[in-house]
């Protein structure tokens, strides 16, 4: 099932940029774009929305006016040109907060925490993976993946006895992995943090091979690993 989210920005370009965005991403449908606050909460208070992109500065209503009125608000990642507005926006608990212009690798962070938070408990995750490469099926055991690695509208599974080569995207594999035991290193890696030799400088060394954190990567990999 795909998850319904809308955009809330005065912005054209700003709205086709998203738009752009969340058509890359797989599992959300895109019902609504609206160019003022009034707009978008006359449709949130009909319409039942999973995640809002909701820029904070917009003519009349506001972005943090708008999430103060429903009872019941959705998910929202904020977005605005201007810093200061930050710590507002994270007062009413959102998601994320993005600042323009928003590139896609910080918009797919934003998207993963949001991911984060959907209701899955640990003992609600499956402790494998089905996974089809050619006209071949695999059932992993998730906890024997040692990483994985983007490679554009495919996937690498690595494990100790195999790589395996499947159709899909980084994002709906980190959907299904446990948070706590799974983590996003590079825009092309995610690591199983069990299974790490030890993390020097920006390296880290994962049953023998060498891989480098990104400068995005580093500071939420470091909170997972050292929790």
């Amino acid at each position: 099932m795909e998850l319904k989210c809308i955009v809330a920005d005065d912005e054209p370009l700003q709205q086709e940029i998203l738009k752009d965005y969340i058509g890359m991403i797989s599992g959300f449908e895109l019902i609504g774009v609206f160019g003022n606050g009034n707009e978008a909460l006359s449709f949130l208070k009909e319409h039942k929305t999973d995640l809002v992109f909701l820029d904070i500065s917009m003519p009349g209503l506001n972005g943090v006016e708008l999430v103060k009125r429903l009872s019941n608000p959705p998910a929202v990642i904020f977005t605005t040109a201007y810093p200061e507005y930050a710590v507002e926006g994270f007062n009413l608990n959102a998601v994320d907060y993005l600042l323009k212009p928003i590139s896609f690798e910080r918009f797919s962070k934003a998207i993963e925490k949001f991911s984060n938070t959907l209701g899955t408990g640990k003992d609600e995750i499956a402790d494998t993976v089905l996974v089809k490469s050619g006209k071949k099926e695999y059932r992993i055991k998730l906890e024997s993946i040692y990483y994985i690695e983007s490679m554009g509208d495919y996937i690498r599974l690595v494990t100790a006895t195999q790589a395996i080569i499947t159709h899909g995207t980084m994002l709906q594999f980190l959907n299904i992995l446990p948070a706590n035991k799974f983590c996003r290193i590079h825009k092309s890696f995610t690591i199983n943090l069990d299974l790490i030799d030890y993390f020097e400088g920006n390296i880290i060394s994962l049953k023998g091979k060498k891989l480098s954190v990104g400068k995005a990567y580093r500071e939420d990999f470091l909170e997972t690993w050292r929790k």
